[in-house]
């Protein structure tokens, strides 16, 4: 009782690269001046494990682009199925029209 609590919730979609996109922006920027590297560095952590970390999450990163983009590719697909079928029930429609006059 009368403690702060905080949290945060991350799902699991594609909306998430552009978290991991801010997240790889900044660390890179302060990688880049070695800012804090050194409190890392003593606790027995080596610098490749750094360059080791950033190539992970951009491998991440490009592999929830492939889903988003598999994603609109589907979606394009199911659009184009969606039409043809209304096209084809159309075109019944019509035959059937005409066969009744």
């Amino acid at each position: 009782q009368g403690v702060p609590v905080s949290a945060t919730f991350i799902a699991n979609s594609t909306a998430i690269q552009g978290l991991f996109q801010r997240v790889t922006k900044q660390f890179t920027a302060m990688y880049r001046r070695k800012a804090f590297i050194h409190w890392y560095t003593n606790e027995g952590m080596e610098e490749m494990e750094f360059n080791e970390a950033e190539s992970n999450v951009n491998d991440l990163i490009c592999e929830y682009q492939q889903y988003y983009e598999a994603t609109i590719d589907d979606s394009n697909n199911q659009d184009l199925g969606d039409q043809e079928e209304f096209i084809d029930q159309m075109e019944d429609d019509v035959t059937m029209q005409d066969i009744s006059n």
